[in-house]
């Protein structure tokens, strides 16, 4: 499939963007906004630290089993459609979060939310993949991750307000009711602006291997949610053992069809390409490392520090600030040394949470919103500097005809690993704490953070794999030898 050209019908390549990342807007806000709710809902509502947890791992699970099979779907059915019919769902799910009258309906509601953002998100990418020529891929991607930086400040300084505001006596709940009018625009402009691009009719969906795929991930998820809060039951450690099994059964079926040249749910092509696999391996650890780190983070400034709900959004807020500032610095090396550019982005988010642990584990006497500024503008900056040239390096070898299956599949373990982050993390830090008394929220957060450190070493340390592994391919440059 061949880029789409500005000017092609009417056709604005760069006001679909907007619109495509003001939908994708939604989701990012909907994250990061509930992060400074949860103890406002907590209260609320009565719930527990399972349930709280919940509140944001039902959404990650239901939005990382759904990713690969709607960004195949938008292969079949078309991008644009399946864009705009999960602006929908989320919409309407977002209306059930905020009229939800008790927890279970809060979890359910946010699970419906994560099917709606698996169906639009990845067709996001993927339309952006193909609608641009290679020279401008950079541009976008960056303007993406400015919007995700936008995404993660808007959210903590919105719910901050809107939960002081207390609109209408309705506590928390505007911080989802805030979806609706956003919504609804994006699926009206939508209409009209986003190009409405060629699908494949005939395919034909693999739905043993969608229910193989949403089997796997519920196996790694659910345990790693419970796991360490009920001391590892052994079913936990059952379901574990079984992803094993079915995820090696999904890997089989997927080759099996590519034998038989039909169209698979995670093309073959993709699995054994090592740039894809590798790339969406730090895909998955980077994205792990965030989500985790800012739920624990609202409940430690709030809870530990005694911060309001406004302030404990102002004390985040260097962190989407340090992703505005480098994004642009990044953006404007194009498509020029990615895999350096990654090197560097890791390594200052690593400097930066060793900053953070420390500074949350030896907290001052008098704790204010500007405390965090240095540790958390560092990590910010370093993954405003990482957060395009990754992406680039894993979708610039998938083509366009498979960009929405690459495009999900990225996506997916993307989510993936931030479901699990968020278990790893707030396990780590509740454990400690209920260990501690339920009093030292220092010591809980400086345990929590070493998930994140080992997470960035680990990308480092892929990061250096693959280039020796590059190294060793390249074949040994020739000696000029004289013309005499």
């Amino acid at each position: 499939m061949t880029p789409m050209r500005a000017g092609q019908n009417g056709f604005n390549p760069w006001l679909a963007t907007v619109l495509l990342l003001l939908g994708n807007f939604m989701n990012l806000i909907d994250v990061s906004i509930v992060n400074v709710a949860l103890p406002s809902i907590q209260e609320n509502l009565g719930a527990t630290a399972a349930q709280i947890e919940w509140v944001s791992a039902a959404y990650v699970l239901a939005f990382a089993a759904g990713l690969l099979p709607f960004g195949r779907f938008g292969d079949k059915f078309g991008r644009k459609r399946l864009f705009l019919l999960g602006i929908g769902l989320f919409t309407l799910a977002s209306a059930l979060c905020g009229f939800a009258q008790t927890m279970p309906m809060l979890i359910w509601s946010r699970a419906l939310q994560g099917i709606g953002g698996a169906m639009m998100v990845p067709q996001v990418m993927a339309i952006m993949h193909v609608m641009f020529p290679p020279e401008q891929k950079a541009r976008a991607f960056a303007l993406a991750g400015v919007v995700a930086s936008l995404g993660a400040v808007t959210g903590p300084l919105l719910g901050g307000a809107l939960i002081i505001g207390d609109i209408g006596g309705l506590d928390w709940r505007p911080i989802f009711l805030v979806n609706l009018p956003v919504g609804i625009f994006v699926i009206l402009a939508g209409r009209r602006w986003i190009p409405t691009m060629s699908s494949d009719r005939r395919m034909r969906i693999d739905w043993p291997g969608v229910g193989l795929f949403s089997l796997a991930v519920l196996l790694v998820v659910l345990p790693v949610i419970e796991g360490a809060l009920l001391g590892w039951p052994w079913w936990c450690v059952a379901m574990l053992a079984a992803a094993v099994p079915v995820g090696a059964l999904f890997v089989w079926r997927q080759v099996l069809l590519a034998r038989q040249e039909r169209a698979q749910l995670l093309p073959v092509a993709l699995m054994r390409n090592g740039g894809f696999v590798s790339g969406v391996a730090m895909v998955m650890l980077h994205f792990s490392a965030i989500p985790g780190m800012f739920l624990v983070l609202a409940i430690y400034l709030q809870t530990g520090q005694g911060l309001d709900p406004m302030q404990s959004g102002l004390a985040t807020a260097p962190f989407p600030l340090g992703i505005m500032l480098g994004s642009y610095v990044t953006g404007r090396f194009g498509i020029r040394w990615l895999s350096p550019r990654m090197a560097i982005g890791v390594s200052i988010m690593l400097a930066g949470m060793i900053l953070l642990r420390h500074v949350t584990g030896h907290p001052p006497q008098v704790f204010t919103p500007a405390t965090l500024i240095t540790p958390l503008a560092v990590c910010g900056f370093g993954m405003g500097l990482t957060i395009s040239p990754l992406f680039q390096s894993v979708l610039q070898s998938v083509p366009g005809h498979d960009a929405g299956a690459g495009s999900g599949a990225m996506q997916a373990f993307q989510q993936v690993g931030a479901a699990v982050g968020i278990a790893a993390v707030s396990s780590l830090f509740f454990v400690r704490l209920h260990g501690q008394g339920g009093n030292d929220h220092a010591a809980a957060m400086s345990h929590a953070l070493i998930y994140q450190i080992c997470a960035f070493a680990a990308i480092l340390t892929i990061l250096a794999v693959r280039g020796l592994i590059r190294g060793r391919a390249e074949p040994p440059r020739r000696q000029a030898v004289s013309g005499r």
